[in-house]
């Protein structure tokens, strides 16, 4: 019988194989608090994936304006505008890009307010302007009447985020933009469903947007809003 024992050799490589796999991890943006966390990863039965930036590119773009009440579809957009500058969201962005492109003069509002998974509200020329989803509609008691929620729910459908834009106490108009899955976000997902995970998104965003996203991905459980 032979035995051979070398606790140092293993005390050695254990640490340092784990170590190399962090900064390997690190190189393509996995960051690992440590190593207890890689040796943890092993009882993992869920992923949670937020959607914007993660499993989306990040870089929404406008591709609806439809304006109510009386107001046209550039002043919808340089409301919107306004209201976005102070904010450091990609859809805030997006609108920017848009109000930009065509030609608006875009000036600061006098007061800036980023209400966190509602959206923004501010004031402009005297004007109190809220943007975001219906959430922040009902918080601050504006109604959606008339056909502001067939035109929601279309836009929805169609993997659209949809954000309502009120002056005033009012609607004014409906800028609606649009993010694209990432290209290799539905072969990871199905490398982990393979490795027997589930698979989750968690966001933000209205459920009707979320589940035309989710469905493109291949991800059956959502919790949105």
């Amino acid at each position: 019988i032979l035995l051979i024992a070398c606790p140092c050799a293993l005390g050695i490589a254990t640490p340092t194989a784990i170590l190399a796999g962090v900064g390997k991890g690190a190189e393509y943006g996995v960051l690992l608090r440590g190593g207890e966390y890689v040796e943890n990863a092993r009882r993992l039965t869920t992923v949670v994936f937020d959607k914007t930036g993660t499993l989306t590119k990040g870089e929404p773009s406008v591709t609806d304006v439809i304006a109510f009440n009386g107001y046209k579809e550039n002043e919808v957009l340089e409301f919107a505008a306004v209201a976005e500058k102070g904010s450091e969201h990609p859809l805030a962005e997006a609108v920017i890009k848009a109000a930009k492109r065509d030609g608006l003069n875009i000036p600061d509002a006098e007061s800036f307010e980023a209400i966190p998974g509602h959206g923004v509200k501010a004031s402009f020329r005297g004007h109190v302007i809220h943007l975001g989803n219906q959430s922040l509609m009902k918080k601050n008691e504006i109604p959606i009447e008339g056909s502001i929620e067939p035109n929601l729910t279309i836009l929805e459908e169609r993997g659209k985020t949809a954000m309502l834009l009120a002056v005033d106490g009012e609607i004014a108009g409906i800028v609606a933009a649009m993010d694209t899955p990432k290209d290799n976000a539905s072969e990871a997902i199905e490398q982990l469903r393979n490795m027997g995970l589930e698979v989750v998104m968690l966001t933000g965003d209205n459920e009707r947007t979320a589940k035309a996203i989710a469905k493109q991905l291949g991800i059956g459980a959502v919790i949105a809003n």
